[in-house]
Formats: C-alpha cells, structure tokens, sequence
C-alpha cells in the first residue's frame, strides 16, 4: 500500500491534477472536499475524455469528470479481498479507508511488488 496519499480539491483545474499525476507518475488522483473527505477520483481516462471532446484542461474542473462512486476496500482486508476488488471491478487501483478516512492506495503493482519481495526477484 502506498501510504502517503496525495488528494486534489474538487474544484482544482483538471489541467492542475493532470499535472500532479504526470509528476507523481499516477494514474488515479483521489479528489477530496473542502472538510477534505473522499468525493471522487479522477483518471487518465477521464482526462483524455475531456481532451476527446475537444476541451481543454484548464476550462474542466475534477468536480465535472471524477467518479463520485469510487471503489474502496478497507485498511483491514485482506490481500486476497483487494485482488478479488481489483479483478472484479476491472481497475488498476483501490483506495484504503479506515474510519471512512482515506490512508492509502493499493494498485496492482503494488501487490506485485510485494510478492516479488525486496529483491524484486531480478537478477542480471
């Protein structure tokens, strides 16, 4: 799990999320309110539709493109619950809540990541 989540505000340019995922290498940014709980995510997917339709990032909020019903698991479940989430739903990320509050991000990399263990399983 990726702990140390970083969220945009619901009404930040798209163009500004756009930016902290290319940064961050991202491809999901949670969207949080002003009391700074969960409203949404926003994909490179839902970027590329907003470019698609000939608009530009900077003139669409992540208010008017993000999924408002994200996909969650818990900061308790298990690591085959999150694969069964990931397969399922058909996505490359979940979001980790405890208490309803956001603590992290799990993607598929992730658990590869973790299987392989701390050699990575690479050799020259």
């Amino acid at each position: 799990m990726q702990p140390r989540v970083i969220t945009a505000d619901a009404l930040a340019p798209a163009k500004q999320v756009a930016a902290h995922m290319i940064v961050g290498r991202i491809s999901g940014f949670p969207i949080t309110d002003r009391e700074q709980k969960l409203v949404g995510i926003v994909t490179e997917l839902d970027l590329i539709r907003v470019l698609r339709l000939g608009r530009g990032l900077g003139d669409v909020l992540a208010d008017e493109i993000m999924t408002r019903d994200v996909i969650t698991v818990d900061v308790d479940d298990d690591v085959e619950h999150v694969i069964d989430v990931l397969e399922q739903e058909r996505i490359i990320r979940v979001l980790v809540l405890s208490d309803g509050e956001l603590v992290g991000i799990i993607s598929r990399g992730d658990i590869l990541k973790a299987a392989l263990g701390p050699g990575l399983g690479i050799s020259a």
